[in-house]
């Protein structure tokens, strides 16, 4: 059973939107469950997108303007980090996620997701790298989106592992070629999975069928920008844009089809219907917002320094520059909190030391830690 939220449109008016926080300065926030202290790590990232934590305390983040960098300790950023493939920035595309390797430890490798060039345009593409230094060397393309178009738009672009160490790539419909998330021979709105080589997972439906790209996982997908695999299933839970409203979370399985465009709680921008909201063998959302939210990144909380939040949805908000939580009974929401923060969250992680990491999608883009407070 699917539940939804709706709240008044007029609500977002009420919101102001701050800069970002200061180096020395810390907010007090007050939610259901604890009270918690946002602090600034880090700022002076342009759009950054995606964020991963490495043992040596650093971090490594993307920015959307085509750089990757490290997030030292104390803060400060490095220089850019070399051997970049060619990114097309515009719109919405540019560098996008950051992943390490299972076994980044033995290996040193990354993945990470960005908007690549092509002779008709570009699409969403997935390279391995060796990180080594301020450098990334060994680089192989893995994954690229086919075919390739001439739109700004629609990307999706997050990395999850799967438990068996085949990598999930989330993608989005390209905006004016929505009809292809019904079909199998495009990757346009659909969720793709691969081996680390790239090659199209053992476990895909769809290995054997003509017409039918290999490495599909799942369709009907409009724009996939937060992936997360459940602690405890581990099975692929994604949330996705809706149009004007109908933002969606799923349990992503394979050969499933999530609906978009036939099925939709949105509507057209500006007004008017699309399709329907339900339709026999079409999946129905477990979560819905009316109206959107604009959703990206998530993560089920698993730390030891937000007790009550164990096993809880993270989600962040573009629109209303919040952090969703959702509390879960097995795979229904049954309870919503909205916290504000006040700027845009691009992506949500938890950190090794338990903390809750957002980065903010602005020009000067900050990383921000969410701690309770003592």
């Amino acid at each position: 059973m699917h539940t939804f939220t709706r709240i008044l449109a007029a609500s977002a008016v009420l919101l102001t939107f701050s800069t970002g926080l200061s180096a020395r300065q810390a907010t007090e926030i007050k939610s259901d469950k604890a009270t918690l202290q946002l602090e600034m790590v880090s700022d002076g990232l342009e759009h950054p997108w995606g964020l991963a934590f490495l043992a040596d305390g650093k971090m490594l983040v993307t920015e959307r303007a085509g750089r990757m960098r490290y997030v030292n300790a104390d803060g400060s950023l490095s220089e850019p980090i070399s051997g970049l493939p060619d990114i097309t920035v515009a719109g919405q595309g540019g560098l996008l996620d950051v992943v390490l390797h299972p076994k980044f430890t033995d290996n040193n490798q990354i993945f990470f997701s960005y908007n690549e060039p092509g002779a008709n345009g570009s699409s969403t593409a997935v390279a391995r790298a060796t990180l080594t230094g301020d450098s990334l060397t060994d680089l192989q393309v893995i994954f690229s989106a086919q075919p390739k178009f001439e739109s700004r738009h629609h990307f999706g672009g997050r990395l999850v592992f799967a438990d068996n160490g085949d990598l999930f790539i989330t993608l989005g419909d390209r905006g004016q070629r929505r009809d292809d998330a019904q079909t199998h021979d495009t990757h346009h709105g659909k969720v793709v999975r691969v081996t680390t080589d790239g090659k199209p997972s053992a476990a895909n439906p769809y290995l054997e069928k003509d017409n039918a790209l290999a490495d599909v996982w799942s369709y009907g997908h409009r724009n996939i920008q937060g992936a997360a695999l459940h602690p405890q299933t581990n099975q692929l839970w994604t949330h996705e844009h809706g149009p004007q409203g109908g933002d969606e979370i799923n349990i992503t399985r394979a050969a499933h089809n999530y609906g978009w465009p036939v099925i939709t709680y949105g509507e057209e921008y500006g007004g008017g219907k699309i399709g329907k909201t339900s339709q026999q063998g079409l999946e129905q959302p477990l979560h819905y917002w009316v109206p959107s939210i604009a959703p990206s990144g998530m993560t089920f909380y698993t730390g030891e320094l937000f007790k009550a939040w164990q096993q809880n949805l993270l989600v962040g908000s573009l629109k209303f520059g919040q952090l969703v939580r959702l509390e879960l009974s097995g795979e229904k929401v049954i309870n919503e909190e909205r916290i504000m923060i006040g700027q845009r969250i691009r992506d949500v992680r938890q950190g090794p030391d338990g903390a809750v990491y957002l980065l903010t999608d602005q020009k000067n883009g900050q990383i921000l830690r969410l701690t309770p407070k003592k």
